[in-house]
C-alpha cells in the first residue's frame, strides 16, 4: 500500500513542475484533489486520490506505463484475438498489463500507444476531446483538388458523415490526411469513398507523438513530458 505524500513532491515527480512551481499553481487554484481545490502542503496518496491540473486528470500511480509501438502489417491491434495471430501486446512487455488505445487494422501500420492509465485512454480515445491522428494513405490513382476538398468537406458513409481535420497531397498518389475519430477502417473508407482506394496506410502521428526513428516492430516508453502534453491533449507535433 502507498503512502501519501505532500502534493508538491507527488506532482513534481510525475513531470508536472518543480516543486516551488507546483506551490505556485496550488495558491493559484489550478489544482484540484478528489474534486476540492488543493491545499499547501496537503498529502495525497498516489494510489487513491485523483489530482487534476487545469482540470486535466494526472496519472500518478507508480505502476503506470505508456508505450508507443510502430505496428507492422499483420499484428491486430488487440489484447488477443481468437484467430491466433500476433497481437500488439504480444511486442511489449508483458507486465504490467497494457491495452492498446484506439483502433489501427491488421494491414495498417504505424504508430499505437499502449498503456495501463484508463483515464488517458479515454480521453485520447473520445471524439469530444478531438485527438489528431495523423495518416499517410498511399492510394490508387492520382487525387485531384476537388477529391482533396470532398475529404476536408466530408464524405457520406455507411455509419455518418466523416470529416479530415486536414488533408493534402504531399506525393501524387500519397494523401496526408488527419482525423479525430477512431471509427473502424475510416481513412480507408474515407478515401474510397472518394474514389481512390488504399493500397497502404501507415499512422504517422498522435496526438503530439511521431517518431520517425521507431522502425516497425520496435517500442520505446514515453518520457514524462511525452506524458503530460497527451494530458493536456496537445496535437502539435513532437518528432524524435
Amino acid at each position: 500500500m502507498s503512502e501519501a505524500e505532500r502534493i508538491q513532491k507527488v506532482l513534481a515527480a510525475a513531470g508536472v513542475a518543480s516543486r516551488r512551481a507546483v506551490e505556485e499553481m496550488v495558491v493559484q487554484g489550478r489544482i484540484a484533489v478528489n474534486g476540492q481545490p488543493a491545499r499547501l502542503g496537503q498529502r495525497v496518496d498516489p494510489e487513491c486520490d485523483t489530482v487534476e491540473v487545469d482540470g486535466i486528470p494526472v496519472g500518478l500511480r507508480a505502476d503506470l506505463v505508456y508505450y508507443l509501438l510502430n505496428k507492422p502489417t499483420g499484428v491486430v491491434a488487440t489484447a488477443s484475438d481468437p484467430q491466433g495471430r500476433p497481437t500488439v501486446v504480444d511486442m511489449v512487455p508483458g507486465e504490467p498489463r497494457v491495452f492498446p488505445v484506439g483502433r489501427l487494422d491488421a494491414y495498417s501500420e504505424g504508430l499505437l500507444l499502449l498503456t495501463n492509465d484508463g483515464g488517458l485512454t479515454h480521453r485520447l480515445t473520445h471524439p469530444s476531446f478531438g485527438i489528431d491522428k495523423e495518416y499517410l494513405a498511399h492510394v490508387e490513382g492520382q487525387p485531384r483538388r476537388g477529391a482533396l476538398r470532398q475529404l476536408r468537406d466530408g464524405v457520406e458513409l455507411e455509419d455518418g458523415t466523416a470529416q479530415a481535420v486536414a488533408v493534402s497531397l504531399p506525393e501524387p498518389s500519397v494523401i496526408r490526411i488527419v482525423v479525430h475519430e477512431g471509427r473502424n477502417r475510416l481513412v480507408r473508407r474515407m478515401c474510397e469513398a472518394i474514389g481512390h482506394p488504399v493500397i497502404r496506410l501507415v499512422r504517422t502521428r498522435i496526438g503530439p507523438l511521431a517518431d520517425r526513428k521507431l522502425s516497425p516492430g520496435e517500442w520505446r516508453e514515453l518520457s514524462r513530458s511525452e506524458v503530460r502534453e497527451l494530458e493536456r491533449g496537445g496535437s502539435g507535433s513532437t518528432v524524435n
